[in-house]
């Protein structure tokens, strides 16, 4: 009789999150759960400088932005970019996302400071709807034209800081809190 009842438990556990699937709910409700935890501070950005002296940024490649215009990396040369590559899916690019924004309001008005997050979604119209709406502030695009040898990376999120020599001064894959004061300085230090 037992047996019974665990079995019926598991079904219970396993239709809520078949529901949870289904429905698109389960990335919403992981990047929520992901979001608090990165407002706790437990998940900083490691700011040991890899050594990627060799590397320079790879600026050929072009996005478009979800109003239909072409952007081009090679207007971002000479300045310090933040990139972000996320999809619409995924649930710790969800949570980073908040966080992101409010870095990005506080260094906006810093001339050489550039900001853009491209958006991975194999659809366009996925990813420029899963943006609108949202309260978020900063610029974003997607990668309808794939992306060059320096924005490969083996998982999303993935996060970059190129500075203005075009050299990788940043680079992190994994979901993190990029909304410190220790991150900020680094960026404008740049």
């Amino acid at each position: 009789m037992d047996w019974k009842k665990e079995l019926k438990s598991w079904g219970l556990i396993l239709s809520f999150f078949a529901f949870l699937y289904f429905t698109g709910l389960l990335p919403v409700i992981q990047g929520g759960i992901q979001s608090v935890l990165l407002s706790t501070g437990l998940i900083k950005p490691q700011l040991e400088r890899v050594d990627l002296t060799n590397e320079k940024f790879d600026y050929r490649g072009q996005f478009v932005d979800f109003e239909g215009n072409i952007i081009d990396l090679q207007d971002y040369k000479g300045k310090t970019l933040f990139i972000n590559l996320w999809a619409s899916w995924c649930g710790p690019c969800r949570a980073e996302m908040p966080h992101i924004s409010e870095l990005y309001k506080s260094v906006k008005d810093q001339e050489n400071v550039e900001f853009l997050l491209v958006g991975l979604d194999n659809d366009y119209e996925k990813s420029k709807k899963f943006i609108e709406g949202k309260s978020w502030s900063f610029p974003t695009a997607h990668a309808s034209f794939g992306l060059n040898k320096s924005l490969q990376s083996e998982s999303i999120p993935t996060t970059l800081v190129v500075n203005p020599e075009g050299k990788i001064v940043f680079y992190q894959e994994g979901m993190s809190n990029f909304n410190t004061p220790e991150f900020r300085d680094f960026l404008l230090a740049q």
